[in-house]
């Protein structure tokens, strides 16, 4: 099968989770066999269409207006124009016998259009990996309101974009279960689970690493990578590396963009935070060298979710045999799967107290984060391997192409 991936964030220079997530997949995908194109936007290109090639990934790269650290108004005109601007850009390049099926991610929900003519073109079947459910978390979050024009107009193409999938996979039981119930169970839906590589980064045996370029050595290294943004709720964790400062074996690194990035650098002045370092986004070889160099991995939900997310960033941590340690939205499904695996630490968001006390034991007891952190690349193998994700897409597929 030849399968187009779409979705709006690639490599090499994007470090959220899903661009590393859809590369391991379209590698996994040549594994097995099939073609794969990747079909992207980029903003940093004169050219309506950019082909190039990563790891023997066919991309195509369509000129795009900017989407990533932009005003939220120009980011939703730009993001709106994806599936316009994709179509005219890469339509010549696209024959009635070129796919075989569409695979598409979201976030964004603005590839519905896009997704609908591709497989009208070829006669092909699609898989939506649902990951976000926009706009509801932003209305969780009180950016806006319930029955708003704006949340209309974005739940506009968010339908468009679910009537598109002839499968949908979300992450997690819950989160099939909020799906259905808030669509009335109007589209076929399964649980299609995170995934990751199962072969961890080893550091590069003369390299300079995060450790040695902070002076981080000896500190046991708390380490949050990814976006930094409204549902992450990032004040969550800067209370824990505020309470924390008075061990000093501890530090705290958060790596990324998003739209709090000015309040966590802020509260580390105004809280005067000696344990607490901040980067902004590199790209994927340095995030792994990071994520191989570091002790713990954190995250955090925003309690405000009525939805049930998965982190991609944990399976990064898994991968590298590192601990977890966060809090979730209560009734989240996850913190009983980590908890349960002993492959981390996960408390409803609000309970800074235990937060805290789970931080010390792991931060104190060596063997005991060493335990946890191999735990958790057994539950990485167990439920998260890429080869069983694509397995899962590609049965879908195939069976409806028969």
């Amino acid at each position: 099968m030849h399968l187009a991936l779409v979705i709006d964030d690639y490599l090499p220079d994007s470090t959220r989770v899903g661009a590393k997530m859809f590369h391991e997949l379209a590698l996994q995908l040549l594994k097995f066999g099939h073609q794969v194109t990747v079909i992207t936007p980029s903003d940093n290109q004169e050219e309506k269409v950019l082909i190039d090639s990563i790891d023997g990934v066919n991309i195509w790269r369509f000129k795009s207006g900017q989407l990533k650290d932009t005003g939220k108004v120009k980011r939703a005109v730009n993001e709106t124009l994806l599936s316009l601007n994709a179509w005219r850009s890469i339509s010549s390049l696209i024959t009635p016998s070129k796919f075989d099926g569409v695979i598409y991610y979201s976030p964004s929900i603005f590839f519905g259009s896009l997704i609908k003519k591709i497989k009208s073109r070829c006669n092909c079947q699609s898989y939506l990996i649902l990951r976000d459910l926009f706009p509801q978390w932003v209305i969780d979050a009180g950016m806006i309101n319930q029955g708003s024009l704006i949340e209309k107009y974005f739940r506009f193409f968010e339908n468009y974009s679910y009537a598109q999938a002839d499968m949908i996979g979300l992450m997690s039981d819950k989160n099939l279960a909020v799906f259905n119930s808030f669509t009335e169970e109007k589209y076929s839906t399964q649980v299609l689970r995170n995934w990751a590589s199962l072969v961890p980064h080893r550091l590069a045996p003369s390299g300079s690493t995060i450790r040695k370029r902070l002076s981080l050595e000896g500190r046991i290294i708390f380490f949050y990578g990814g976006n930094i943004g409204h549902a992450q709720d990032m004040s969550n964790l800067m209370r824990l590396v505020r309470s924390m400062q008075v061990y000093p074996e501890a530090h705290f690194l958060f790596v990324g963009q998003g739209d709090e990035v000015e309040l966590i650098n802020r509260l580390a002045v105004d809280w005067n935070l000696e344990n607490f370092s901040y980067l902004p986004s590199v790209n994927q070889d340095e995030f792994k060298e990071i994520l191989a160099d570091i002790d713990v991995g954190l995250f955090s939900l925003s309690p405000a979710h009525t939805a049930h997310n998965f982190p991609g960033k944990l399976l990064g941590y898994m991968v590298q045999s590192k601990p977890i340690l966060g809090s979730v939205n209560d009734g989240n499904d996850l913190m009983e799967l980590v908890n349960s695996a002993h492959a981390g630490c996960i408390t409803i968001n609000g309970n800074d107290q235990l937060l805290v006390a789970n931080a010390i034991k792991i931060l104190k007891e060596e063997t005991y984060r060493k335990s946890l952190g191999m735990n958790g690349y057994q539950l990485l193998s167990d439920e998260f391997s890429v080869e069983s994700i694509s397995n899962t897409i590609l049965q879908e597929l195939q069976g409806a192409n028969k």
